[in-house]
């Protein structure tokens, strides 16, 4: 059974700044790495474990995979998969995700 998708504001906020960022250097990049966001956010309704725990976290709800260099986060439950934050791999995490964000 395919679970709901959501997206959170400040994850939706990611994708836009990560375009924003990526376009200065080439456009065509950007709309597949956007793409290729919400390419693998649609296969978590079907797969939702894919991903794996968050190591910085010690909760197995909270899930990452990597897209190209960033971190796709999304907190499980039994009915929906919410992405919660797209981050660049080099960024502590801690400093770009909100325990608030995660409940």
């Amino acid at each position: 059974m395919a679970l709901t998708l959501e997206w959170s504001e400040e994850a939706l906020e990611d994708i836009e700044s990560i375009a924003t960022y990526i376009e200065k250097d080439s456009p065509t990049y950007a709309k597949s790495v956007v793409s290729k966001f919400f390419e693998k956010a649609e296969i978590l309704q079907e797969f939702s474990e894919l991903g794996r725990k968050v190591p910085e976290f010690s909760d197995t709800t909270i899930r990452e995979i990597f897209i190209y260099s960033y971190r796709l986060i999304y907190k499980l439950s039994k009915e929906k998969v919410l992405i919660v934050a797209i981050i660049h791999g080099k960024r502590l995490l801690e400093n770009n995700l909100s325990h608030d964000q995660l409940k």
